[in-house]
């Protein structure tokens, strides 16, 4: 399943946010979206949800426009999986943060198959063990991976993963896009990524679109994108690419003056 972004345009009142945004997201591809703080990630993934509607231009789910689907129909196909909160007054046991991601297909009545569902998802990720644990009580790792088992029990074929890395530490960043990696290459869906760590999107992303003021300033292969030069008018910082391994790696020097 490919989504296809073509001149997507969106403003929160007069104050524009995207401006005529065009990117295609292929099955079993990651794809990574970077650029500074304010330059549109999240609002771009809301749009592909359908959780906000461009001004202009069109959003395509396998040549369907999302415009014309119900957010219902949406919600079967593209799993959403936001920057988590970090507590909540209200306790919910991790095994039914899972299980609403059958909603789109039960409505608020389960069956033995949803829950079978769930339970599948759960295992998938190795957390079949915190079922019933509250969700608000977990670490932030913990936390990802229960959101990322409820798109996968929601049969989503389109993974929207905002900031999924943030505040956690560096085992936990490996382990969230090591998983989202393996998810994407197992289950052939399509993944995208807003992400700061340029190092993180170097090393896990097949394709990158960099955003600066909501528009496109660079788009392709993590290795024609992520230059000095680029990274350097889109970022204002001096930075040097080194290579370990065969992989390679962003090291900052100082900012621009």
């Amino acid at each position: 399943m490919n989504i296809t972004v073509h001149g997507v345009t969106f403003s929160y009142r007069s104050i524009p946010s995207l401006t005529g945004v065009s990117l295609t997201l292929e099955e079993s591809e990651v794809l990574g979206l970077i650029g500074p703080n304010g330059s549109g990630k999240t609002t771009l993934l809301k749009c592909m949800n359908k959780i906000l509607e461009p001004k202009q231009g069109t959003i395509l789910l396998d040549e369907k426009d999302i415009k014309k689907m119900s957010r219902l129909d949406v919600a079967k196909h593209i799993g959403y999986v936001p920057q988590t909160s970090v507590s909540n007054p209200t306790a919910i046991p991790v095994f039914e943060v899972v299980l609403m991601g059958r909603r789109p297909h039960i409505g608020w009545q389960s069956s033995e198959q949803d829950t079978a569902k769930v339970w599948d998802a759960l295992k998938m990720l190795g957390i079949e063990h915190l079922a019933m644990r509250d969700f608000y009580e977990l670490s932030g790792g913990e936390q990802q991976r229960v959101l990322i088992a409820r798109s996968l029990a929601q049969e989503a074929k389109v993974l929207l993963l905002d900031e999924p890395t943030s505040n956690l530490d560096i085992r936990h960043q490996l382990e969230v896009m090591n998983l989202t990696r393996k998810l994407v290459t197992e289950e052939k869906i399509a993944a995208a990524v807003a992400i700061h760590d340029l190092n993180l999107a170097f090393r896990y992303c097949d394709k990158i679109v960099m955003l600066k003021a909501g528009k496109v300033f660079a788009a392709g292969e993590a290795r024609a994108v992520l230059l000095p030069e680029i990274l350097r008018k889109v970022y204002g910082v001096e930075v040097v690419v080194n290579q370990t391994n065969n992989i390679p790696y962003i090291v900052p020097i100082a900012p621009l003056q």
